[in-house]
């Protein structure tokens, strides 16, 4: 377990460090904007400079953004969830602070395409294990619960009011190339965290009552627990039949280990389902 949760440490601390990387090596010098609050944090710091000769840091806003973020983030995204953001949002700041900002190329193009890569690494990896780079990180996460759709998705919908100022307030080439960045970095987040949205994971377990309490103290989601006879040990057992969205796997692994870390467990990629498949805020009957 310990050694679980390092790695999502270490990985969340790596997203933060690939997003201030795209920031400030990339992005930032070519007035190209990043996805989500970050985006935003940039654009902000850019018109306070530029226009009011208020010199306030990317990383600065960043973290002041995400404070009524983490709030809304910790009654409706989770707990755990959020304290790992937090830990994301605190390391992406620091390293705003200690890197310099420098630009890697003169072309505009180059910048927003490795900018956006960079940045879709960091944010997808982070996802991936349960965890974000805050901000529109968390909204978009509750969205995709409440439609079930792509989180991608959303980063490109609620993005485009940074789309629409980089336009407005500099050239509305900035805003094109912007439109680039953020649709790589969304592609490579779906690339990493929902290629592909549900999954069925099949349980082979001695402990079936008990994981399936377990699982349903966490999700809710509907299991069928079928008999299994072990071919070489003749064993009965269980298995637990349970179709989830990716960004519940995590949070089942956790479980999975916490309960029988002696479980064998297959996780399918699902191609479709048909019937009651729950959203946030139903119920099942």
């Amino acid at each position: 377990m310990f050694f679980i949760e390092a790695k999502r440490i270490a990985v969340v601390i790596f997203g933060s460090f690939l997003v201030a990387l795209s920031l400030n090596f990339f992005l930032i010098s070519a007035n190209v904007y990043a996805s989500g609050f970050s985006g935003a944090a940039q654009l902000v710091s850019s018109v306070l400079t530029d226009h009011l000769d208020i010199t306030i840091s990317t990383g600065i806003l960043l973290l002041l953004f995400n404070i009524p973020v983490f709030i809304l983030g910790w009654f409706k995204v989770g707990k755990g969830f959020t304290i790992y953001s937090m830990v994301s949002v605190a390391c992406a700041t620091l390293f705003l602070e200690l890197l310099p900002v420098r630009s890697m190329s003169d072309d505009i193009l180059l910048n927003a395409v490795f900018g956006g890569v960079l940045a879709g690494v960091g944010v997808g990896i982070s996802l991936k294990l349960g965890a974000s780079t805050g901000g529109m990180d968390i909204v978009a996460m509750i969205l995709s619960r409440m439609q079930d759709k792509p989180i991608g998705v959303y980063f490109l919908l609620l993005n485009g009011v940074i789309i629409a100022f980089a336009g407005l307030l500099y050239e509305p080439e900035n805003a094109l190339y912007t439109i680039v960045a953020l649709y790589v970095t969304t592609s490579v987040i779906d690339m990493i965290h929902t290629r592909h949205e549900k999954v069925t994971a099949m349980i082979i377990t001695k402990q079936a009552d008990d994981l399936q309490q377990a699982i349903h103290q966490k999700m809710v989601r509907g299991i069928t627990i079928l008999p299994a006879r072990g071919a070489y040990s003749k064993e009965d057992k269980n298995m637990l039949y349970v179709v989830i969205t990716r960004y519940e796997l995590y949070d089942l692994e956790r479980i999975i280990n916490e309960t029988d870390p002696h479980a064998f467990t297959n996780i399918v990629q699902t191609v479709g389902i048909f019937g009651f498949f729950r959203k946030e805020g139903e119920t099942l009957s």
